[in-house]
């Protein structure tokens, strides 16, 4: 009888990040919500990093994220594989820049890894996929401006973090995003650049690992690799562009396009 309780209240949290009910999804998209909101306020608070009164909203904010990350962990069938996973590392590194930032404060900028779990969770995506067909329509596409967002965001974190207090050409946090944008997109005007070894460094790693990325996510988003479309014979739902053929069965498809 002792175990009884903590069971059921572990099948109710089970049934709320995995189940299928109206509530279930609810609190999902609550969490999605959460989540955007957090994100918008780590980059907005990015420019008053030094601000005392930003320590007691991310020790609460860090409170829930922990409070989350127990309930997952609780609920995880194979603990070891859960905390495995890269999602969970960025959340582990999250709440620790957010419950430590008299020690992490360097590492604030890791925060804004916070948004590679938006739109992850399979179950999220489920919901969405169901519910609205926009969505469903647009799946990949919507995938990769949250990538792009997030990797654009990252990298100048990166450089303002390293560069602030050792650059007089970086002052501000649109500074470093004016840097960050202009080298992505490889137009480079020349009138900040990053000094010392460190911001040599990554000027390298931007221009030629972020340069590559930039350009993938890019196309990723104006011309998507997969369309969706679903075969009548096997129900594959992912071809190629210009398929005429389904790659699974061989039927012919009628994947409407608007020509080159």
């Amino acid at each position: 009888m002792g175990d009884a309780r903590p069971q059921t209240l572990k099948s109710r949290v089970n049934r709320l990040y995995h189940g299928k009910t109206p509530a279930a999804r609810r609190f999902r998209y609550g969490l999605v919500a959460f989540d955007l909101v957090t994100i918008s306020f780590f980059i907005v608070t990015s420019f008053a990093h030094h601000a005392p009164w930003l320590i007691p909203i991310d020790v609460a904010i860090g409170g829930v994220l922990l409070l989350d990350l127990f309930a997952r962990v609780w609920i995880a069938r194979d603990r070891l594989k859960f905390f495995l996973t890269v999602h969970t590392l960025v959340d582990v590194i999250v709440i620790l820049t957010l419950l430590l930032p008299l020690f992490l404060q360097n590492m604030a900028f890791l925060r804004i890894l916070r948004a590679l779990r938006l739109l992850r969770s399979y179950h999220v995506l489920r919901d969405l996929r169901d519910e609205f067909t926009f969505f469903a329509a647009h799946e990949e596409v919507i995938q990769s401006v949250v990538n792009l967002f997030v990797f654009i965001f990252f990298i100048t974190a990166l450089v303002y973090v390293f560069q602030a207090d050792v650059n007089e050409d970086i002052n501000s946090y649109l500074d470093a995003l004016y840097f960050t944008v202009t080298t992505l997109t490889t137009t480079g005007f020349g009138d900040i650049t990053l000094h010392g070894d460190s911001g040599h460094i990554l000027s390298v790693v931007i221009m030629v690992v972020g340069v590559s990325l930039f350009l993938r996510l890019v196309q990723t988003i104006f011309r998507p690799a997969k369309v969706r479309h679903e075969c009548s014979a096997c129900g594959l739902n992912r071809h190629d562009p210009d398929a005429v053929h389904c790659k699974h069965c061989g039927t012919v498809l009628h994947i409407e396009t608007e020509g080159e």
